[in-house]
């Protein structure tokens, strides 16, 4: 029998979640001062989690001024008489 892939590597199930555990939501609206102690525990307020995008470079590089297959105005050409 193999060996599942998302096992082999160190970390591989520490992936992003899109669902927030109870205690996760309850610490992230803590962070935010949006609960204190003697608030209810059900009905929690819906919590912000992206996944961040640690390295991607910023779009606003010289990549992004000559992109292959951009618009290049061609010049008008001119009208002769006749």
């Amino acid at each position: 029998m193999s060996v599942d892939p998302s096992l082999k590597i160190k970390g591989a199930l520490t992936r992003h979640r899109n669902v927030l555990t109870r205690a996760e939501r309850i610490e992230k609206l803590k962070d935010e001062e949006r609960w204190s102690e003697g608030d209810s525990l059900f009905g929690l307020p819906k919590v912000a989690h992206r996944k961040s995008h640690a390295g991607r470079k910023g779009e606003e590089g010289p990549a992004k001024e000559a992109a292959p297959g951009a618009a290049v105005e061609a010049p008008k050409p001119e009208k002769t008489p006749g």
